[in-house]
């Protein structure tokens, strides 16, 4: 397969062969005051963004990058990824590039979105009731709005938390529900999920994600810490799961707790 530069965070991505195998376990708040403005009145100069051909170039790139399904670059399509970064950055928004958000992390590359989603979709049903830990900026989330029927966020640091609930609100995506706190713990208030997206690096994946996927339902996450895979888990029973190694990728790290 030919290698490509594919960002999630700020390294590498390098496609692979995947390798497949059964493990059990064991194994080794606060929301900003509304404006009555939308919140794209702020970059009255970046309207020109919203150009529905920069949207749909972005896709074709990601679409000759693999990704096939059709809702998941529809979603890509729709949504307008420059309200999601600084305006100083708002010129580079359309490229397949991730992009720095503040607080030491970054806005995923569109390629990973689409790689990631589009993963946990190749199930039958699709997913309805998605987890995602890591709103970060709000974009996947604002993507994902567009795939699943309901959405469930967790985010860890506060600013990012109430940006994104803001501009979520502005954008109309009501299926997306955020929560500010602990992404390795998960949302068992509203467990199971059809399918859970990490966009963290842990050494290992949670195992309370795990027990918060239902039966069938699919789990992908980067892992580990110098060197890091991306991995599909897919839950066969109340006590098994199947392990799939994906691409090499570089992500920031999963964190305990919460920041303010």
């Amino acid at each position: 397969m030919k290698k490509k530069a594919l960002f999630a965070s700020m390294s590498e991505i390098r496609p692979s062969n995947s390798n497949t195998r059964i493990i059990a376990p064991g194994s080794s708040g606060r929301t900003p005051v509304a404006t009555a403005a939308p919140f794209y009145a702020e970059y009255p100069e970046n309207l020109g963004l919203t150009s529905e051909r920069l949207r749909l170039r972005m896709v074709d790139r990601v679409r000759s990058q693999g990704v096939t399904d059709e809702t998941v670059l529809a979603a890509l399509a729709s949504v307008h990824r420059h309200l999601f970064v600084d305006q100083a950055l708002a010129s580079r928004a359309y490229e397949d590039a991730a992009l720095p958000i503040g607080h030491a992390q970054t806005i995923s590359q569109p390629w990973v979105v689409a790689r990631m989603l589009a993963a946990v979709c190749e199930t039958s049903p699709k997913p309805i009731k998605v987890l995602e830990v890591g709103t970060g900026c709000g974009y996947q989330a604002a993507v994902m709005s567009k795939v699943f029927g309901q959405v469930y966020s967790i985010e860890r640091v506060r600013p990012l938390y109430d940006t994104a609930k803001e501009r979520l609100r502005q954008m109309g995506c009501r299926n997306v529900h955020l929560l500010f706190g602990d992404g390795m713990l998960g949302w068992a208030a509203h467990a199971p999920f059809d399918a859970i997206v990490v966009a963290a690096a842990g050494l290992k994946i949670p195992q309370a994600l795990l027990e918060q996927l239902t039966v069938g339902g699919r789990l992908i996450a980067p892992e580990g810490q110098a060197q890091q895979r991306l991995m599909m888990m897919t839950r066969q029973s109340s006590q098994q799961w199947v392990r799939q190694e994906l691409e090499a990728v570089r992500f920031v790290p999963l964190k305990p707790g919460v920041q303010s």
